[in-house]
């Protein structure tokens, strides 16, 4: 992340080197050098710290790595220049304090960080109203939202960029401590496993490291492992760990953890990418459950639904209403040397049915193209191929002829479209099976759809200390929309119709519209009456309209009593502070 202001590059002789990309020159400080006995000349250790200005070549934007070796720069706390918005949103940020109270998180993240917790709890909200966590475009959130700094202040990218240099282990322990000191260790507890790709060209990060991950693009990775409570209401801790750690490696350090936090009933929720007979044997040695899902046209579970098939796809006592999935339990062996029964939980819908059936049609279309492209040319198909076509080659001339389309594979194919599958080893519903796994995907979307727990392709990051920051920043977002996800999920079980606002986005998306205008005496004041649906959201929180008025006149005040017209002047090494004008 390069920083918006602008800095002199270092007077170091022969340590600052400039390297050109496109149209872009960015500047590399030499930190170290390490000697080659082989080759007998010393080998520089360089880091990027910044890239040159376009219109001053002896200026340029720093980024964390120039904090890190130059940290007696002074640079600006807060937002140089910066005026609030005449419109100000505070629906979400009502919704969000009150979860933030309910949990007293602002106290508990109070004592440990001090003045800077409500940054902390600023940029945590920042991620879930705007679902990004790019710190430079924090300033942007933060002029039309009320905070939780102190006087609501408005903090600068530098400051987010240096406060997450500063969150150190013994913070996030002393929080999870915290944390899970007043939980339930006597319930279940669910570790659910998920990896993320990261594009490290820039920077020195020690977890991230080459691995298997799912998607794999020749970049490397890091990992990292949430623990929820039984419903998933809760997650209680995390772990980070190298990417090069396979997930069945590290089971046993994160049950270390879970039992230094008190908890002994441990259990895990696995992707299918991470099923294995040595996984599941392993799991089954230690005594802990699993929950693993599947979709249909996988071929462990694929004979199950065929099986299966017909019998309860439209039975009203099958139906799993507030997923619009039907449901059937069946018990069965994962393998052939399996020690004991399973719980398969088959599901059918109908929606996946239809997207899944075009997903399988479209394939189907772009492999015949393909093929039908390649013939009489020296060619050889990806196994893909080979198991949808049967393809016709002459052996004399090493030229490929044609393909033929496997007619039965595709129809099977078509026809286990919108099954899938959850096994469990623990006695369970249909019902609660999927309400488990779903409550995992909360934690995805958290993150992204891509799983790039950092942004993204590129985390902009520079340093360990700065990830696990940004890590740690996001497991309390995570613990905030958790909360929102289930206070909403239990308030739309009051309606017969289910509304479609009444998800984390959709919620967000009404409550922004709560707005406060600031009015010719320089007074904000809410703009209009709160809406129905507006008030179906706040009441699934407990909150009201008279709620809003009321916070609102407390903001409007707040506001009004804060020092307005901030000015910046340039110092000699091209940094900015503010100053006040009298």
């Amino acid at each position: 992340m390069y920083l918006d202001f602008l800095v002199s590059v270092p007077d170091v002789p022969g340590k600052i080197v400039r390297k050109r990309i496109k149209e872009t020159v960015y500047i590399d400080y030499e930190y170290d050098r390490s000697y080659d006995a082989v080759r007998k000349f010393n080998i520089p250790k360089r880091a990027t710290i910044g890239k040159q200005s376009s219109e001053n070549a002896s200026l340029m934007h720093p980024n964390q790595n120039y904090l890190r070796y130059f940290p007696e720069t002074v640079r600006p706390q807060e937002k140089a220049g910066f005026e609030r918005s005449s419109c100000l949103r505070i629906g979400s940020y009502l919704v969000i304090r009150k979860v933030i109270e309910d949990y007293r998180l602002q106290e508990m993240i109070g004592r440990i960080f001090g003045k800077d917790g409500g940054v902390l709890l600023d940029l945590a909200a920042y991620s879930i109203v705007c679902e990004n966590n790019a710190g430079q475009y924090y300033p942007d959130y933060a002029f039309n939202h009320p905070l939780l700094t102190e006087g609501m202040r408005v903090y600068s990218d530098s400051k987010v960029s240096s406060f997450l240099s500063s969150i150190t282990e013994d913070h996030t322990s002393s929080f999870l401590n915290g944390w899970n000191y007043k939980r339930n260790h006597r319930e279940r507890v669910y570790i659910s496993y998920d990896s993320t790709n990261k594009n490290c060209q820039a920077g020195d990060i020690s977890i991230v490291e080459y691995g298997h991950p799912k998607d794999d693009k020749g970049l490397p990775v890091f990992n990292y492992a949430i623990a929820y409570g039984r419903t998933n209401c809760e997650p209680l801790f995390y772990e980070e760990y190298p990417g090069s750690i396979v997930d069945v490696s590290h089971l046993q350090f994160m049950l270390e953890k879970a039992k230094a936090y008190g908890y002994r009933n441990v259990g895990f929720i696995l992707d299918r990418g991470c099923f294995s007979k040595g996984n599941i044997d392993y799991m089954d040695d230690c005594g802990y459950d699993f929950v693993i899902m599947f979709k249909g046209m996988a071929s462990l579970v694929g004979g199950l639904i065929t099986e299966h098939k017909g019998t309860f796809e439209s039975s009203r006592e099958c139906s799993i209403r507030s997923h619009k999935v039907y449901a059937k339990t069946v018990r069965a062996r994962l393998y052939a040397s399996d020690k004991k029964d399973r719980y398969f939980h088959l599901y059918y819908s109908s929606a996946k049915d239809s997207a899944e059936k075009e997903e399988v049609e479209t394939r189907m279309d772009r492999m015949a193209k393909l093929i039908a492209s390649h013939e009489m040319k020296r060619m050889t198909f990806p196994k893909a191929f080979q198991d949808y076509f049967d393809l016709v080659y002459d052996k004399k001339r090493d030229l490929f002829l044609f393909g033929k389309e496997k007619s039965d594979v595709v129809e099977r194919a078509l026809g286990l479209c919108g099954y899938f599958v959850i096994v469990t080893s623990e006695r369970m519903s249909a019902k609660e099976a999927l309400d488990l796994y779903k409550a995992r995907d909360q934690s995805e979307k958290l993150f992204k759809g891509d799983k790039s727990y950092l942004g993204d392709k590129s985390a902009g990051i520079y340093s360990d200390e700065s990830v696990s920051g940004k890590i740690f920043i996001e497991f309390v977002a995570l613990i905030i929309r958790n909360r929102m996800y289930c206070q909403l999920k239990d308030g739309m079980e009051e309606y017969v119709a289910k509304p479609n606002y009444m998800t984390v986005p959709a919620a967000i998306k009404e409550l922004e519209k709560v707005e406060m205008i600031r009015q010719m005496d320089g007074i904000y004041r809410l703009d209009h009456a709160v809406t129905t649906r507006q008030k179906n959201v706040l009441k699934a929180f407990g909150l009201d309209a008279d709620h809003v008025r009321e916070k609102a006149i407390d903001l409007g005040r707040t506001l009004a009593s804060m020092k307005p017209n901030m000015t910046k002047k340039s110092d000699q090494d091209g940094t900015h502070e503010i100053h006040e004008n009298d």
